[in-house]
């Protein structure tokens, strides 16, 4: 199934795309993992992939960040062929997390943080001003001024996750992509980072584009859903349009219903 995304008519005024795929396939050894995937992402949004394991999600979410490359269709970025970009102006403009994160034995989280520039002075750059400057603000907006002289393999779950954002927050990228980054987190820890990635969104205006298995955490904390399932997209919009039983049964193959919180009258989705 092809789909548009909520904002493929906008008005002239509207937020630039920084993402646009057209017709997107991957094959791997004879298999299909991704099917005609058509969408457009915009500036400063937080759009959340979800579907059900196998879907096509962390697959989608590869080909977006270059780590893998569509066999058929194309992408764009920024009006660019992705495949156009040369790897140090792409690395300052689109910031990938992975699923598992990486150990960093002996290095602090303010030294983690400081990798983060390495895209605008290289191996043998000297580290700036602006570079310093731009560690602060990444340790300031993700709260870690406590724990920046703390070794990074020392932090709980919720802290290392924060302290790897702040890392792509000091690479000063306009696009982030995170592959489940609360997948191993209690519902504390999950609450503390989705919070951060909206609060970048809106005070920073970067794009996010985040890999979740949690629809009612994305209907949360997400501008716009793209849902998978079998490497199709299947919907696509606001929380509002994807948060309706008939969209979560087409999405995940189960009858679900949605109720509406007391405090906050967000839709809240659970199976029968």
């Amino acid at each position: 199934m092809s789909a548009s995304a909520a904002h493929a008519t906008r008005p002239s005024t509207a937020p630039a795309s920084v993402f646009s795929l057209h017709d997107v396939g991957m094959e791997l050894e004879g298999r299909a993992l991704l099917r005609s995937i058509s969408l457009e992402i915009v500036e400063g949004r937080s759009v959340a992939l979800i579907g059900h394991n196998g879907s096509g999600k962390s697959t989608l979410l590869k080909l977006l960040g270059r780590l893998a490359t569509p066999t058929s269709g194309r992408i764009r970025f920024e009006d660019q062929p992705l495949e156009s970009w040369d790897r140090r102006p792409l690395a300052r403009r689109l910031a990938h997390l992975p699923q598992s994160l990486p150990l960093a034995p002996g290095m602090l989280v303010k030294e983690l943080v400081a990798l983060g520039r390495y895209p605008w002075h290289g191996a043998l750059g000297r580290f700036s001003a602006e570079d310093r400057r731009k560690v602060e603000e990444a340790i300031e907006l993700t709260h870690l001024g406590p724990l920046a002289d703390r070794l990074v393999d020392s932090l709980s779950g919720g802290e290392r996750q924060r302290a790897w954002i702040a890392m792509l927050v000091a690479q000063d990228a306009r696009c982030m992509l995170l592959d489940e980054p609360i997948s191993a987190l209690d519902i504390a820890h999950q609450i503390e980072v989705l919070s951060l990635v909206r609060d970048l969104t809106t005070q920073k205006n970067v794009t996010i584009v985040t890999v979740l298995h949690d629809v009612n955490m994305a209907a949360r904390y997400c501008d716009d859903i793209v849902a998978l399932r079998g490497g199709e997209v299947v919907s696509i919009g606001t929380p509002e349009s994807i948060m309706t039983p008939a969209e979560l049964d087409r999405i995940f193959g189960v009858a679900m219903d949605v109720v509406r919180q007391q405090s906050s009258g967000r839709p809240l989705a659970f199976a029968r």
